[in-house]
Formats: C-alpha cells, structure tokens, sequence
C-alpha cells in the first residue's frame, strides 16, 4: 500500500500556523497586589450620620396627623407627628404655661400688693397695740383675783347648801325643811354660776384685746416676709410649683407628640393617619446628614491598641468600590462587646471629603494608615 505523504505534510503544516499563533498572543499582565503591612489595620465600618434617630411615640393610639415627608427639613422642636389624644395634652401645657407666664408677668404689681398689705397690717397692729396699752391690765388683774376668791366662797357657799339638802332629801317633797334645803341649794348654785361669769368676763376684757394684738403681730411678720421674699422676684414656692406644672403637662404631651430632636432632614415615615400604633412602633426617622461618621464593627483588643484619636484612615464604601474617602478618628471607645470570643472595640472616624452617594447604613471598609 502507498503512503499518502503529501495529506501527512498538509496536515503537520495547519498544527505548525495554529502553535505558531498561539505564542504570539500578548501575556497577560497581572494586577498588583496593595500590600498591606502586618502592623496596618483594616476594619469594617457603618456608615451613620453626625445625628441620627428612630423615633417612637411614648403611648398607644391612633396617629392623627403626619406633618412630613421624607426629604423634608426640619428644626429642632418641629411637631412631626401626632396622636388624636393630643388635643387634651395641649391644652394643658397651654393652661400651664399660662399660670407660670403670670407668675413673671406679674411680678411688680403682685409686690406693689404685697407692699400695700405689709402696710394695712401695720395699721391694724398700731390700732390693737394702742388697745392693749390702754388697757389698765393690772386692775383688770386684781379684779380677776376677786372674782376667783368669789368662785372659792360661791364653791364653799355650794358645798354647805348640798349638805344640808342631803339632811333632808329623803323627806316628803312638801316638807318644810326640805323644801326650804332645795332652795337653798339652787341658790347657792346661781350664785356660783353668776360668779363664775363674772370671773370669765374680767378674764375676757384682758385676754380678747391682748389676743387680737397677738394676731395683729402674727399677721404684721407674716405680710412682712411675703413682702421681702418677692423682693427677689416672683414667689419662689408659687413659681417652682408653676414651672413642675408646666414640666409635667409638657411630659404628657411628650407621649402623643413626635418633634425634631435637632435641625435636620427626614430620612423616612413609617406610619400613615389613621393608623393604630404602640410605643415599638417605628415612626419616623430624622437625621443630620451635613457630615458622616463611621463606627467600626469588628477592631480587636490586638488591633485597637496600634490606634489613635486624630490617625488619618482610607474609606472605601463596598457599593462604591470606585470610591476613596479620606477620614480621621475622632473617637476610641473605652467600652467594648464581645462577639463569637473576640474582644471588639467601636472606633469612630469622621468622613472629610463625603460623596453625594453616600447612604445611612452603608458598609465601608476602612484602612487605618
């Protein structure tokens, strides 16, 4: 049989071309590798605005009005939310406020008052002094002391007539003795009685005047003190009572009113009027997005301690891996969790150069240099 010598060479020349080919293809250049020195530090980070809030209501109930929408911006104390059992409350804190506004506002006439009183006061004093010392308290004494020996001998008189009587009270109710006995008896009990008057009216002449100079006195110190404690503003027990009011009726309100708890821009509303909604129920989120911060998530006790406040950091977002962001820590937690056996601390670097991009919540990753 013959060779088929010229198909073998064709077919040697056609794998020659193709290997040919092949080695001349460019090599492919590899990418370089960052290297990364062993004392270096990387973490991963979240990312979160300087100020940032969930916000809850404080009571159950049914949401009445939403004065916002995301992207809005707000200032600190801007009503965001409220529940229809607010009305109440607000009218509390209005009739609160109200009643501790007076308090100050009123500060001059109340003391003008007060003055005008210390001085009535003083009046009334100078009038019952002036009895007390009229009164000739030294005869009125004597004749106290006469009377009182008068109630001893109406009281002897008294003990006499009952013992006679006694002689005869079991004696006929007409029998003569005993009639006349009786009435002794009840005489000597009028005297007595009369006496005793007599010594409650001496008694009285001399202790109601120096009773009504007492009070005259009593009332006299007291307008004196009201007066010079308002000399130091408003009655410092009347305000502070009037600011807890206030204080308290405001915490009330707290619980069916949401507000800004700074300046700010709504990241999102959860809720909707009419909804039913309970103290673990989201309702709004604000934040301050005029600077980011990131707070690391997984630095060791081995890696924390090669860190510094002020140590400048590379950020690069892992949805925006095209991405550098410059950072500094501002912040080294002292406190630290523990997670699957690590020792973790929180550091917290501040962006310098953010990226309109950026969102509340991204991952980052950060290279401590």
């Amino acid at each position: 049989m013959k060779k088929n010598i010229p198909g073998f060479i064709t077919l040697f020349a056609v794998l020659a071309l193709i290997l040919s080919a092949c080695g001349n293809q460019p090599t492919a250049t590899p990418e370089p590798v960052t290297a990364v020195s062993p004392d270096q530090v990387v973490a991963e980070g979240r990312l979160e605005p300087i100020h940032g809030a969930n916000l809850f209501f404080q009571a159950r109930g049914v949401v009445e009005e939403v004065l916002v929408t995301a992207g809005d911006a707000v200032k600190a104390g801007d009503v965001l939310l409220r529940l229809t059992n607010a009305g109440g409350a607000e009218a509390e804190v209005v009739i609160a406020q109200n009643a501790y506004d007076t308090l100050l506002r009123n500060e001059s006439g109340d003391r003008a008052k007060l003055w005008q009183a210390y001085m009535d006061v003083q009046i009334a004093r100078a009038d019952a002094e002036k009895e007390w010392d009229d009164l000739n308290v030294d005869n009125i004494e004597d004749t106290i002391d006469d009377r009182k020996a008068t109630v001893e001998d109406r009281q002897e008189d008294l003990k006499d007539a009952q013992e006679d009587f006694d002689k005869y009270k079991d004696l006929d109710e007409d029998n003569s003795k005993r009639k006349d006995a009786e009435d002794d008896l009840e005489r000597a009990q009028e005297d007595l009685n009369e006496a005793l008057r007599n010594l409650e009216k001496e008694t009285r002449e001399r202790d109601e005047v120096r009773a009504a100079y007492d009070d005259a006195l009593a009332a006299e110190a007291e307008a004196k003190h009201q007066y010079e404690i308002s000399l130091d503003g408003p009655n410092a027990e009347q305000l502070a009572l009037a600011k807890a009011n206030l204080d308290a009726a405001k915490d009330t309100l707290s619980n069916y009113v949401i507000t800004a708890p700074f300046d700010g821009v709504v990241a999102d509303v959860n809720v909707k009027v009419g909804e039913q909604v309970t103290t673990e129920t989201r309702a709004v989120s604000v934040a301050d997005f005029s600077q980011w911060i990131i707070e690391t998530t997984d630095v060791t006790e081995l890696e924390v301690v090669k860190l510094i406040e002020g140590q400048p950091v590379k950020l690069i977002p892992d949805a925006l891996p095209d991405l550098t962001l410059n950072g500094t820590i501002t912040e080294i937690s002292q406190a630290f969790t523990q997670q699957g056996g690590d020792i973790l601390y929180t550091v917290r670097i501040t962006v310098k150069n953010p990226d309109l991009r950026l969102k509340w919540g991204m991952t980052v990753e950060a290279t401590f240099q």
